[in-house]
């Protein structure tokens, strides 16, 4: 269109000139006004044809391609129990009688790092050397298992067990005020306040919001304090149908994790069938469950109105038990769920893919004797030198091979 304006503008100056021509001239002021005002034309003719040239050697721009949308995902990854046997205690302190835990975790670390939510079951109350640290069965931790989770990389540290009153009031005080004071994770399942027992814990990630829950069946008969009933989270079927409803409301996607079932147990019991139900009705979108301190099978549940994964137990994450004799040994495979949340044609949360990591934990003499390994790392010589299996024989890299098989399939790597 350029090109055609100065066209136009070329055409009517030579008309111009024709004209002027044709009028004649009577005196030489005339003819020398017309020669003047000729090269005053043939000036502006010159520039005309210099820009467009200069127009028509710039190349065509091609429009950059708009760049594809980056997909809307959350990555989740949950461990089983931080069970912090007497044995896994000593093996984390040092001659000086410190405590640094992270050799526990230092095989795993790069995966819960990666993970947008890592959640982590902590078994035992963390109650400070101020409570003494103590093993089985009233358990309490020293606060830098707390740090060692934080260093590691969990974000979510569920803490409704069925220990979770092993040092009664105080003990859950202890344990928020750590988490109070050392920010970097978010504990999830008791309370100090009323008014925070009613709260839903919802993180935003990549624009997908998700609430995470957290219940214990149980406290192992230890009545909850007269002035603090709502210190921990119990499985009460009103208040957790009243939970879920009020998460469907503040986010896009509901995880509930219970502390639930028979221990030692590799199939689902039915109480956990019984609260199975009643997270499929109330479209619950994953359940990932605990307390077994074996591992247990997964499954997708689907109803008319909604589907639901259930990892029904994740087992242990570490422990040395001072059990003995056959299946002593399945307590030191646990598992790793890896579960990833995406965005339908409708933009509603779902998941798109979903697998579980095998873990096991080895045992070794001395200081920083206690670690757990991908299954995929550890190796036959590992497997033979486990102190485990001075407690059970059966322990080996074939046998605990064979365990992932048979509860959870082709879902495990």
């Amino acid at each position: 269109m350029r090109h055609i304006s100065k066209l136009n503008n070329f055409i009517c100056i030579i008309l111009a000139a024709a004209t002027i021509t044709a009028c004649g001239k009577s005196d030489a002021t005339e003819a020398q006004a017309a020669a003047e005002q000729s090269l005053q034309e043939q000036a502006v003719l010159a520039e005309v044809y210099d820009q467009m040239e200069i127009e028509d050697a710039q190349p065509e721009l091609t429009p950059e391609p708009t760049p594809e949308p980056t997909p809307q995902t959350v990555n989740i990854r949950m461990v089983g129990d931080i069970l912090l046997h007497d044995r896994v205690e000593a093996s984390a302190r040092n001659e000086d009688g410190e405590y640094d835990f992270s050799v526990i975790f230092e095989n795993v670390k790069e995966d819960i790092e990666a993970a947008d939510i890592a959640i982590v079951n902590q078994e035992v109350i963390i109650g400070g050397e101020e409570l003494g640290v103590s093993g089985y069965p009233a358990f309490n931790a020293p606060t830098e298992i707390g740090d060692a989770l934080t260093e590691t990389g969990f974000d979510v540290i569920a803490h409704a067990t069925n220990h979770a009153m092993d040092k009664g009031r105080k003990g859950i005080l202890n344990t928020l005020e750590y988490w109070d004071t050392n920010s970097g994770a978010v504990p999830i399942g008791i309370y100090d306040t009323e008014e925070e027992s009613h709260n839903i814990y919802v993180a935003e990630v990549n624009g997908i919001k998700i609430a995470i829950l957290n219940y214990t069946y149980g406290t192992n008969g230890i009545c909850l304090p007269s002035d603090m009933p709502y210190a921990v989270n119990l499985l009460k079927e009103d208040k957790v149908r009243e939970d879920i409803r009020k998460a469907h409301e503040e986010a896009d996607f509901v995880i509930v994790c219970p502390h639930w079932g028979t221990e030692y147990r590799l199939t689902p019991d039915s109480m956990q069938e019984k609260w199975t139900k009643i997270f499929l009705e109330e479209n619950v979108d994953l359940v990932i469950g605990t307390h077994p301190h074996v591992i247990e099978n997964i499954e997708m549940l689907e109803d008319e109105d909604s589907e639901m994964l259930v990892y029904y137990s994740l087992g242990n994450f570490v422990n040395w038990t001072s059990g003995e004799g056959e299946g002593v040994y399945r307590r030191m495979v646990g598992g790793m769920a890896d579960v990833t949340i995406g965005l339908d044609e409708n933009g509603e949360a779902i998941i798109t893919d979903y697998g579980v990591e095998a873990l096991v934990t080895d045992l070794t003499e001395g200081y920083n004797g206690v670690s757990t390994y991908r299954l995929s790392d550890y190796t036959k010589e590992q497997a033979e030198l486990n102190l485990i299996r001075k407690q059970d024989s059966n322990f080996s890299y074939d046998s605990i091979h064979e365990l992932c098989d048979q509860v959870w399939g082709d879902l495990w790597y």
